[in-house]
């Protein structure tokens, strides 16, 4: 059974719940296996349940990191660090809470003494959005805003509080390609997006003075089950499989579509001692996407101008 030390046993009444995982394996492979550029490290991941957050947990876990899973949905937070073995483990947080984000930073302290990364993926797409702002629920908004943007600065503060003293330590965040550009997704969630790489460099400025590096990623649309779920509802309803025959198709990159596995990739690179002059940086992971826009050839063909 797994022991508790005095410290987190006073966190067990807010109604966290901890999975410590025992099995001596991860995804069908040994420990040696695993490339090692993220060897030793501790690492907390918010929304590390499903999505971008688990497919994140298992590279770095391949890269030899220990990882704690913060996620607000317990089931699927104990199943995921049941899955990723004994390397994972789960405690349930709310980020909207900030208690709760302070508790499992100070878990992770109290657990194993450090804290190397925090990767910040939790994040909402909301109830189904007004097409125009003037119909704007601004208490839907305000849902949106205390996951996305209010969720992740509550994981800097804490994470940098600890890594301070540390003289080190690596904070990743996720944006969007929806706060890269105008009207790729509803107003509340692209403009939490928008707001990530700002949260990142304005951090990031003062951070460095105490050897904290502070990034964020901005990933093309994949079919994670956030992504899915928002399509459905533009999309009035349609299914999963709907939902990604139609992402297959957004793409500019030519043989390639965006994977979970693409997004969490860049997060070891991030993460790692290879990015190690790296920060206040946004990395977009978009194939191209928001790097042109084409002419609308045949249209221009008709008018005689081409």
């Amino acid at each position: 059974m797994l022991r508790l030390t005095s410290r987190f046993c006073e966190f067990l009444p807010r109604r966290m719940v901890l999975v410590r995982r025992l099995s001596s394996s991860f995804d069908g492979s040994s420990s040696k296996e695993h490339n090692g550029r993220l060897e030793g490290k501790i690492a907390l991941i918010t929304g590390g349940a499903s999505g971008l957050g688990k497919a994140t947990a298992r590279q770095f876990i391949w890269e030899g990191a220990t990882v704690v899973l913060a996620d607000i949905n317990s089931k699927l937070g104990s199943e995921a660090a049941d899955e990723l073995g004994s390397q994972a483990e789960f405690i349930e947080c709310d980020v909207t809470m900030e208690e709760q984000v302070s508790d499992v930073v100070d878990f992770a302290m109290d657990r194993y003494g450090r804290l190397d990364i925090l990767h910040n993926s939790a994040g909402i797409a909301g109830p189904p959005a007004a097409p125009d702002i003037a119909s704007l629920d601004l208490g839907h908004f305000d849902q949106v805003m205390a996951v996305n943007v209010r969720g992740t600065l509550a994981g800097i503060k804490h994470a940098a509080r600890v890594m301070g003293p540390m003289g080190s330590g690596s904070i990743l965040c996720i944006a969007s390609i929806s706060g890269l550009l105008g009207g790729l997704g509803p107003h509340p969630y692209s403009i939490s997006k928008f707001t990530i790489p700002g949260i990142v460099r304005s951090v990031a400025s003062e951070l460095c003075s105490q050897g904290i590096r502070v990034n964020c990623i901005s990933p093309f649309v994949i079919g994670t089950p956030l992504v899915v779920e928002q399509f459905s509802q533009l999309y009035r309803g349609a299914g999963r499989e709907r939902v990604l025959e139609i992402i297959s198709g957004l793409g500019e990159l030519k043989g390639a579509n965006c994977e979970e596995i693409d997004v969490a990739k860049a997060a070891v690179y991030l993460a790692s001692d290879d990015a190690k002059y790296v920060s206040g940086h946004n990395l977009v992971v978009d194939g191209g996407f928001t790097g042109s826009k084409r002419l609308n050839l045949p249209m221009l063909d008709q008018m005689g101008l081409v």
